[in-house]
């Protein structure tokens, strides 16, 4: 992997988990669902609009792209996993995330309204995984780039994009600190 994509990918590409998970592994990741809220809250909510404002990554979006992406592309996987546990293998839209975080409000908008609806989000998500039978984790939709996904593998790609994105902001957070020295 070059720096480029060590920034980009810091805790490796997306991974995928064709077969059922085991109930340890479904537990860790429901764990990291449930706690990445106040994770990223906790690394963002005192920071001032010039930290907010600096990208993770030469090309890549700001702290403050990033924190009202994550709860945009969370809305999208709750909303899947739900139609896949109410219809027949649901066939799934995909966003331009890159647009979106383009949009005035992801990329000036306060954080607050974000981290609030993160917080929100979560816990409904969490609540709703929680609660399914384990039968209910091979329910499947088709994706347009991903193909067939169950919960259980969407699960596993969210506690990464989870993981994934809260990297990125501890690496624009170490940055900035490193230039501040």
């Amino acid at each position: 992997m070059n720096d480029l994509d060590k920034l980009r990918y810091p805790v490796g590409r997306l991974p995928r988990h064709p077969d059922p998970l085991d109930p340890k592994t479904r537990e860790e990741f429901l764990g990291i669902l449930e706690q990445t809220p106040a994770t990223i809250r906790a690394l963002v909510e005192r920071l001032g609009d010039a930290e907010l404002d600096t990208p993770y990554r030469p090309g890549g979006w700001t702290v403050r792209q990033v924190v009202h992406h994550v709860p945009d592309s969370h809305l999208n996987a709750y909303v899947r996993m739900k139609l896949a546990v109410t219809e027949d293998a649901p066939q799934v839209k995909t966003y331009e995330e890159g647009r979106w975080a383009e949009l005035p409000e992801a990329k000036t908008g306060p954080i607050a309204m974000s981290l609030a609806l993160l917080d929100g989000l979560h816990r409904r998500w969490v609540a709703f995984l929680r609660a399914l039978p384990p039968a209910d984790f091979r329910k499947t939709f088709k994706h347009p780039e991903w193909g067939v996904v169950t919960i259980d593998d969407s699960l596993g790609m969210y506690a990464w994009h989870c993981r994934h994105h809260t990297a990125h902001i501890k690496l624009a957070l170490d940055a900035t600190r490193a230039r501040s020295r």
